[in-house]
Formats: C-alpha cells, sequence, structure tokens
C-alpha cells in the first residue's frame, strides 16, 4: 500500500485559505505603533543627553577637574566644605591667637650632662630617650653653642617646654602646675604672633594642677571659659597646644570619650598626683601639650589638657574648665589661690575595705594613718582635729552628699571657700554623729 504525501509545491494538493483582511489591519497597526516608538524614543533621548550635558556638564567637569586643575580662578566657601569641618576651622581660627607657648630654662652646670624630664608632663615617658634640653646628638648645647660637659661655670639653657591660654587682656595665663612647678626655673612665654616675653608665675595650686602666670603688656587675645557641667560624651573638641615642646599651636581633634574619670598621673621624676572627675577625650595630646585648651565647637575652653594613659592611644585628660573658674577669680581678687582643707589622711570605703576592715559601712572616707610614721591620720591643730574627729572613724556626707566612688571628700571640699563651716556625718566607736567643722586654707 503506498501512502500518499503532499508538498508546498504540489499543484493538486488541498486549496490555501484565504487571508482574513481584519488580521492584516491588525499587524500593520502593531508595524506602524513599533516604528512611532522608536523614532520618539530616539528623539527624547537625544533632547534629554544635550540638556543634561548642559546642566550637569559644568558642574560635573567642575568636580572632577577640581583636585588636580588650575584653581587660580576658583573661590572655594563654605558651602564647599563639610559643615562640621567649617566650624573646627572657625574655632581654630578664633581661639588659636590665644594660645602660647611656655619654655623652661635653667642654669646648668657645664661640668655635667643635664637630663630631665623634657616636658614634664604627667603620666609620660621620655619618648625618645634622650633627656630635655639636648641636641640630636645626646648633648646640651648652651646659649654659646659649646656643649656641656668638660667645662666650669653655668649656662643657660632650654629644660623643657608647656603650653597655656590667655585669659585676660592683660596678660594673665593659666597653665599646668607641673609644666611651672621648678621654682628655680625661669620661664618665657612665646605668643602667636612669634614674640617672646618673660613670665611671672602668680601662683600654684596646692591641690588640682593648675597654675596661673604673668606676661606684662596689654591688648593681648583672650579664649573664654565654657560650661563644662554641660558636657556631653561624643561632643567634638580641638585640643591646641605646643606639641612635643617643639610644634607650637598645633591642633588636634577628637570627641569626649568619657567625663568623671578619676586617674592617678605619674611624672618621670616619679611624683604622683590624684586627678579626679576629669574630663577623657581621644583629641591627640602629646608632651608639651600640658596647660594648653581643650575647646568646644563654640570655641570655649572646656578643658585644661593635662596627661594621657601610658600604653595606650588616644586616651587624654583635661581638667575641667569649672574647676579653674573658681582659682582663676581667686587670683584675679586676692593675687592667690586659697584652697580649703579639713585635715585627714583618708581613703574612700568601698565593698573590699569594708570587708577587710569589718566596718559598717561600704561608702564614705576611712580616716586612717600613712605608711610613714609621720603620715598621721589627721593633722594636730587642723579643723578635723578641733571638731574631734580620730582615726578610724568614717565620714559618710558632707552637707548631706553621700561619699561614694563618684562623689569624694577633697571634691566636695574643694566646692567651698575658706573660713566656710560644713556639716558631716561621721561614723564615730559605733556611733553616727554630726560633726560641723570650719575649712580653713591649705598652707602650700
Amino acid at each position: 500500500m503506498e501512502t500518499e504525501v503532499s508538498t508546498l509545491e504540489d499543484k493538486n494538493s488541498s486549496p490555501k485559505p484565504k487571508k482574513s483582511k481584519k488580521g492584516g489591519l491588525i499587524v500593520m497597526v502593531i508595524i506602524i505603533s513599533v516604528l512611532f516608538s522608536s523614532a520618539f524614543g530616539a528623539i527624547f533621548g537625544f533632547m534629554a543627553g544635550s540638556l543634561g550635558q548642559k546642566v550637569l556638564g559644568g558642574r560635573v567637569a567642575q568636580l572632577l577637574s577640581a583636585p588636580f586643575g588650575n584653581h587660580s580662578n576658583q573661590t572655594v566657601t563654605k558651602q564647599d566644605i563639610v559643615q562640621e569641618d567649617s566650624a573646627v576651622i572657625d574655632v581654630v581660627d578664633k581661639s588659636s591667637p590665644a594660645v602660647v607657648s611656655i619654655i623652661i630654662s635653667k642654669d646648668v652646670p657645664k661640668v655635667q650632662d643635664y637630663f630631665s624630664n623634657p616636658f614634664d608632663f604627667p603620666n609620660f615617658f621620655d619618648p625618645f630617650g634622650n633627656g630635655g634640653g639636648s641636641d640630636q646628638n645626646g648633648g646640651n648645647q648652651g646659649n654659646d653653642g659649646s656643649q656641656g660637659s668638660g667645662q666650669g661655670g653655668t649656662q643657660k639653657q632650654q629644660i623643657g617646654g608647656g603650653s597655656g591660654f590667655i585669659i585676660t587682656a592683660d596678660g594673665m595665663i593659666v597653665t599646668n602646675k607641673h609644666v611651672v612647678s621648678d621654682t628655680t626655673a625661669d620661664y618665657t612665654v612665646l605668643t602667636n604672633d612669634g614674640k617672646q616675653h618673660k613670665a611671672t608665675v602668680l601662683a600654684r595650686d596646692p591641690v588640682n594642677d593648675i597654675a596661673i602666670v604673668k606676661i606684662d603688656g596689654n591688648n593681648y587675645p583672650t579664649i573664654n571659659f565654657g560650661d563644662s557641667d554641660s558636657l556631653k560624651t561624643g561632643q567634638t573638641v580641638v585640643a591646641i597646644g605646643n606639641s612635643l615642646g617643639e610644634f607650637t599651636n598645633t591642633v588636634s581633634r577628637g570627641i569626649i570619650s568619657g567625663l568623671k574619670r578619676n586617674v592617678t598621673a605619674g611624672s618621670g621624676t616619679g611624683d604622683t598626683e590624684n586627678l579626679s572627675n576629669i574630663i577623657q577625650t581621644d583629641a591627640a595630646i602629646n608632651p608639651g601639650n600640658s596647660g594648653g585648651p581643650l575647646i568646644d565647637i563654640n570655641g570655649e575652653v572646656i578643658g585644661v589638657n593635662v596627661a594621657i594613659a601610658q600604653g595606650a592611644q588616644n586616651i587624654g585628660f583635661a581638667i575641667p574648665s569649672n574647676q579653674i573658674r573658681k582659682i582663676v577669680d581667686q587670683v584675679k581678687s586676692t593675687g592667690k589661690i586659697s584652697t580649703p582643707y579639713i585635715g585627714v589622711r583618708y581613703v574612700p570605703v568601698d565593698d573590699n575595705i569594708k570587708q577587710q576592715n569589718n566596718l559598717p559601712y561600704n561608702y564614705g572616707a576611712l580616716v586612717i594613718r600613712g605608711q610613714n610614721v609621720t603620715d598621721l591620720a589627721v593633722i594636730p591643730g587642723s579643723p578635723a582635729d578641733k571638731a574631734g574627729i580620730t582615726e578610724n572613724d568614717i565620714i559618710l556626707e558632707v552637707n548631706g552628699t553621700k561619699l561614694d566612688d563618684k562623689t569624694g571628700l577633697t571634691d566636695l571640699i574643694s566646692q567651698h571657700n575658706v573660713g566656710d563651716t560644713v556639716d558631716l556625718k561621721v561614723w564615730h566607736k559605733g556611733e553616727v554623729k554630726d560633726v560641723q567643722v570650719k575649712l580653713e586654707e591649705r598652707q602650700q
């Protein structure tokens, strides 16, 4: 049996169906729509590209060429700078004229090399291992260029440096006490205009690391104090100072990393100092920054740079401005710093001290003698002695404020003036009693 097949070319095959006029019309409409869409798309694309080039082309070209092109005819405005950067720049421009460098000089015997902490900066070691006042070869050069060894007599030599800032138009300057602690040294202030001025130390605070010095003259640029009690962790601050005793008015920027820190600062000579309720910042603070201002974004001093943490990075400390205001006001009015005291040696009580000494409280100030025979618990004739406070008493409160890990006895007493009477709550021989103490002036 044969199978029939058909091909398209077979004329005897079945007749072809007739084309529908309606279907052809639809196809034509679709083709026309596609053609119109392509045409209008090309036209509008060309127009958009031309318009974008006119509107954005100049600005894009300016931005791309800015880092490399010729800036002679361009002006950078504040709108082209990040707002915070602009504010920092304004703060530096406003504050820098009032920041000074303090140069420490001393008559040094020529028969020996003189080495010291070059910056006399708490909690610092000599980062370069060559001591202060020495040249790059380790020798000590005098003003005449002679070396410090093998010759008789003495020579004036720079042995250190620090910073400060002017607070009155007639030349009153705030700095750290440790910057001007040597009573046998000479101090010279280098102002921002490059001029040198002989400085006189007006007062050194026996408790806080603050000193006031004075230079002659008038119409000096000044900087104002801000309110350190209103500070917030994370806010921007700027430190300015004589970094490394060499780079005057060095600016560093950071934030407030912490508040009300309590640290013990030590110098290269073995001296230690307890610093309480101070500001922690990550703004770079280097040797020579001592006494320089820590400034807020409003251009006001909110702290005085005092120390950094050894073996750490970007952990610096500053004394709050509100602790300094009172000192400055005293010097302005009386010419000296009067610090009240009650006359006891104590240790803060915590859980460990309570357990070790079988005490009834885990807070307060335990009156106790020191390690040396002369370190008495209560100074004879002091306000505390007159009020009947004795060794092993616990001072619990001052004017109703509890003494704990955040509030120390010295801090509360320092808030008062000489001659004030304070009310103490004292645990004495198994009983709690109220004691009134009249504050007297601490002798320097």
